[in-house]
């Protein structure tokens, strides 16, 4: 608040009577409080950046590599340097086989989010047949057609049905961390409900070096 005070003055010279000069003092301790108030409410009001985190599965080691059957209906992507990254889809053949087919070929995709070859297209072809069997339950499920424990529930079957395929992602030592998050990204926005990270294999390893070099 503001408080006028007087000066001084008022006394006569020469006969004269001089005015009075009043100056202006202004208390700040209102301000002052105002302004710890604010900044207390501000300190228990706001919200604190929480630490971001992403779930992920890990599969439970086998006890025996070599007698685990392959995964039906796999798909497996390669990472590696320069943002590359590769694709096979089912069991992985280092040599012509009369039976099981031609030796494993990889396959190039990109992360860009346009393109024939890019990572988001494929996964959503892929994908389109779950993810068309969702939207037909969402529908049912806005429709009040079906209780929402139940919409969930064959939700989650669609997601873990055998016939839906199964993406395995694996790095090289010269993969970026965010690499990996992007392909995780992708497959989560698409609906994707079977996906695991697992160790890259001597003989993947050996094709993914023919492909980008040492």
């Amino acid at each position: 608040m503001a408080e006028i005070s007087d000066s001084g003055g008022g006394g006569q010279k020469g006969g004269k009577k001089r005015a009075k000069k009043q100056s202006t003092r202004i208390d700040m301790t209102p301000m002052v409080d105002l302004a710890f108030l604010l900044l207390t409410f501000f300190v228990l009001t706001a919200t604190f950046n929480k630490p971001k985190s992403m779930e992920l599965t890990f599969p439970a080691p086998p006890e025996n590599i070599i007698d685990q059957p392959p995964i039906k209906n796999g798909i497996t992507f390669l990472l590696t340097k320069d943002d590359r990254i590769f694709y096979y889809e089912g069991e992985f053949k280092d040599v012509d086989d009369p039976v099981k087919g031609p030796k494993t070929d990889l396959k190039e995709l990109s992360f860009s989010q346009t393109g024939a070859n890019s990572l988001k297209k494929y996964v959503l072809d892929k994908s389109k047949a779950m993810q068309d069997q969702i939207l037909a339950l969402k529908k049912r499920f806005e429709a009040k057609q079906m209780a929402d424990t139940t919409y969930k529930r064959m939700v989650r079957e669609a997601k873990a049905d055998k016939a839906s395929f199964t993406y395995l992602i694996k790095t090289d030592d010269k993969a970026t961390y965010r690499n990996v998050i992007d392909v995780v990204d992708e497959l989560n926005y698409n609906a994707v409900g079977k996906y695991v990270v697992v160790d890259l294999i001597k003989p993947e390893y050996d094709l993914l070096i023919a492909k980008v070099g040492p």
